[in-house]
């Protein structure tokens, strides 16, 4: 059973020069499976993010995410899908804790609870000693620590991540990346995490779906059986050549 499920899914935006961004999209993600998205700017990762959320409906095809059309049945999959974005979206005048906590407070969670689980949820990232700060006295890392911590925090389903760590330093982004994977097993989320970098995604990855315009699945490789099969080297490659040939 799938949890995402894409099949015969196309997008067209009428009047626009890019006609498709979407055409004959098929992928299906199974419950707690974590698959990396990677493709070039421009292939369609970010219309089919926003198609498996709910912002735009498809043009042709049929979406399901726990059962349900994501655009037409939005409210039914709230506190079900959480996201991470690139930048952190922070509420600046809320300390480090009730930023955490907000998801849970817009699902009427007492606040004695809510508060509780975001403490929880910042000890598991290594913020405690930080809960009370507010966003601008945090570094970017730990802002989107914070960001993590709150996705986390509502229990969802699913996690989204449209490219969360792009904006940080390589090191700073590659200790969060082994976080956020450790969580996801951890907690047997499903994860969905789209990057335009290829190193982001093998070290994130179960599977590795690579987009091409106009968006769809050109090819996909499961980890680590493709790691033991090419080599980190061969598969950065082959994944290479079926971008067009460049890539991070």
């Amino acid at each position: 059973m799938s949890v995402v499920n894409f099949a015969g899914v196309s997008k067209r935006f009428e009047g626009e020069s890019q006609g498709y961004a979407v055409k004959d999209l098929d992928l299906s993600i199974a419950p707690g499976e974590l698959v990396a998205v990677v493709g070039k700017t421009g292939c369609g990762k970010s219309t089919m993010f926003n198609l498996l959320i709910g912002l735009i409906a498809p043009s042709a095809g049929e979406i399901r995410v726990l059962g349900c059309n994501p655009f037409a049945d939005f409210d039914a999959l709230a506190g079900k899908i959480s996201v991470v974005f690139q930048n952190d979206r922070l509420l600046p005048w809320r300390s480090a804790l009730e930023n955490v906590a907000y998801g849970l407070e817009l699902r009427h969670v007492a606040r004695e609870r809510r508060l509780a689980v975001g403490r929880d949820w910042l000890k598991r990232l290594g913020l405690e000693a930080h809960q009370d700060k507010y966003p601008h006295s945090l570094s970017g890392g730990m802002r989107q620590r914070v960001s993590i911590a709150r996705a986390f925090a509502t229990d969802p389903e699913i996690l989204l991540c449209d490219e969360p760590f792009s904006a940080l330093d390589e090191l700073t982004g590659a200790s969060l990346r082994s976080e956020f994977r450790r969580l996801v097993q951890e907690t047997h989320k499903t994860g969905v995490f789209v990057t335009h970098s290829i190193r982001e995604a093998m070290d994130i990855g179960d599977r590795i779906l690579v987009f091409c315009a106009p968006g769809h699945v050109a090819a996909e490789f499961s980890l680590p059986a493709s790691l033991r099969e090419l080599g980190e080297e061969g598969l950065k490659q082959r994944i290479l050549e079926v971008m067009g040939g460049t890539g991070a």
